[in-house]
């Protein structure tokens, strides 16, 4: 653990890349391979399953350092972080250990999960008082399955090829799956992954790398000059489903989501589907719903419900069918396609679709520019976001190309998705909590109500503001702010801090770490669809919302209303069994 601490220590510490890498080449050169492939997974994304619930761990945490538990939520509003509030509070450790990350993990985290909370909290206890207090917080962040930390996979594949002398594409490969929740890193996975040997065996069902695009951002009027002619692209819908590559070999089929999770016995239809091609075959597209007779993929939020169910009854199987909409093809009869031009992977790819009748093929899309764009007005009535790019000539690669110069047609554009602008309201900002990490101690998460109706005029909606800095309830019938959104992303650090002045200067009441402010304030809030919802109390389910800007120019009562976001809603809007504030892009 402490050689894990020193790493996590150093890469927190910079954000220079170069420094990165060298802490990460530095750590591998000296940890055991079993703790090194442990390291990898949760730098790279591995999620530790949460061993004991946090509120057990703050409350055996006062009980170790002798405080209340006010006491320490006052500490825990000034850090900002549960782990380093613990870390901070117990006593000093009156014993050292030298267990590795490894054993940490298998031999006593994993273990605590079958133990009763009695003997959750004396072990836990016992492992506090044997680290110093980088180890607490990071063993803490293992224990409640919350660590991350700001290094990205590539930078973890990179340090890695870097250290074992591999190219990158190579160590990227075989970290494909690697932090799926059902694998268990050891010393054999990480000699698998830093290898000399050219082909040191993988699992059959292993996907390759995703290839993934930049959001286009120049207007129309440039598109002829940086792009080039719209024939040198490929254009395709942009599709609002589940990412995945469907892997077929050795007589089996695999589903990978882009987050690298196996999720094959979720989609039983796509894996019949896949069954009927040659073996060898890897496919890249979208996993949709998409109901019997319909012409359009149905709103992401039904797919919601279909992978937030445990168990797939003919119930749900029957009212919220899959299918897989391809569009790009990866690997043929075995043989690896990723250096083949864009244009060639889509000629094999519809070759493929011949023999495959129930497989759909993303369709292409020709036109200018300026015929383009307008087509691309229509994406919401058809169910889909706008418009994926991809040059004719450019290779599948792996994550997210840098963005080269704005050169005419360059394949180092490589895919560009061209979405639709967000959906948008303004609304009106009445509760706020601090932030974690770097932004502790500032209010930067935020809750927005709109109007339930329209404003008579000022007068009115300045009566309900009063009304609620009186403590008054509101009138059952009369003018109300209804909570529908919570954000907290989209503004710079100088506007976080603004608005985190103006949030302790007009706070009514403060509810733990939640403080309910007098309505002073409208935003500009995005989002990518709105449903109906029988589980908030707006009545509508947002995805993805973010703050657009302060609207410093608009006074409260011409914040918009939920008739506003109801219209917002395309005909037919599913209602909606999940909250779904959170993305899922």
């Amino acid at each position: 653990m402490r050689q894990f601490a020193t790493l996590y220590a150093a890469l927190d510490a910079s954000t220079a890349t170069t420094a990165k890498v060298d802490a990460l080449k530095c750590y591998f050169a000296v940890a055991s391979p079993s703790d090194a492939a442990w390291a990898v997974y949760f730098l790279a994304g591995g999620k530790p399953r949460q061993v004991v619930p946090t509120g057990v761990l703050r409350a055996l945490a006062c009980g170790c350092a002798g405080i209340d538990d006010w006491l320490f939520e006052e500490c825990y509003q000034a850090v900002g972080d549960l782990a380093e509030t613990i870390a901070h509070v117990l006593p000093p450790p009156l014993r050292r250990s030298d267990v590795g990350l490894a054993i940490w993990i298998e031999q006593r985290l994993l273990a605590l999960r079958d133990e009763t909370p009695e003997t959750q909290a004396v072990r836990i206890a016992g492992y506090w008082d044997e680290l110093e207090a980088d180890e607490r917080f990071l063993l803490t962040k293992l224990i409640g399955g919350g660590f991350r930390v700001g290094v990205s996979k590539l930078l973890v594949q990179r340090a890695l090829a870097q250290w074992a002398g591999l190219d990158a594409k190579v160590v990227a490969q075989r970290m494909m799956g690697y932090t799926d929740k059902t694998s268990r890193p050891d010393a054999a996975s990480f000699a698998r992954l830093v290898s000399a040997d050219a082909a040191p065996g993988r699992d059959a069902g292993q996907p390759y790398p995703f290839f993934l695009a930049h959001p286009v951002d120049v207007p129309l009027a440039d598109f002829d000059t940086l792009l080039g002619s719209p024939s040198d692209w490929l254009v395709e819908w942009k599709y609002d489903g589940i990412r995945a590559q469907v892997v077929r070999r050795a007589g089996q089929v695999w589903i990978w989501s882009r987050g690298e999770e196996l999720v094959t016995d979720r989609f039983p239809e796509v894996v019949a589907m896949a069954q009927a091609w040659p073996d060898g075959t890897v496919l890249d597209g979208e996993i949709l719903v998409w109901l019997p007779g319909t012409d359009r993929p149905a709103p992401f939020n039904l797919l919601q419900q279909r992978i937030g169910r445990k168990n797939l009854t003919r119930k749900i199987l029957a009212e919220v069918p899959v299918t897989f909409m391809a569009y790009d093809l990866l690997e043929q009869v075995g043989v690896d396609w990723r250096e083949a031009a864009q244009h060639l992977r889509r000629a094999a790819l519809e070759t493929l679709a011949l023999d495959a009748p129930a497989l759909r093929l993303s369709p292409l899309l020709n036109g200018s520019w300026p015929e383009l764009a307008a087509l691309r007005e229509q994406s919401r009535g058809r169910g889909v976001e706008g418009f994926m790019l991809k040059h004719r000539d450019v290779h599948y690669g792996s994550g997210r190309r840098k963005q080269a110069g704005a050169v005419a047609g360059a394949k180092s554009l490589a895919w560009w998705k061209w979405k639709v602008d967000p959906l948008s309201a303004d609304a009106v900002l009445i509760y706020a909590q601090a932030g974690h990490g770097r932004r502790a101690g500032v209010y930067t998460d935020y809750t927005f109500a709109v109007w339930n109706r329209t404003p008579r005029d000022a007068a009115e909606a300045l009566a309900v503001v009063d009304a609620i800095a009186a403590r008054q309830p509101p009138q059952p019938d009369g003018l109300q702010l209804v909570a529908f959104a919570k954000a907290y992303g989209g503004l710079s650090d100088e506007e976080f801090k603004a608005v985190d002045r103006a949030i302790r200067q007009t706070t009514l009441e403060k509810f733990g770490p939640v403080r309910s402010v007098k309505p002073t304030m409208v935003f500009e809030l995005g989002f990518e669809g709105l449903n109906l919802s029988a589980r908030h109390k707006s009545g509508i389910a947002v995805r993805f919302p973010r703050m657009l800007r302060i609207r410093g120019d608009k006074p409260l009562h011409e914040a918009d209303t939920l008739d506003t976001l109801r219209a917002l809603m395309s005909p037919g809007e599913p209602a909606d069994e999940r909250d779904t504030h959170d993305p899922n892009d």
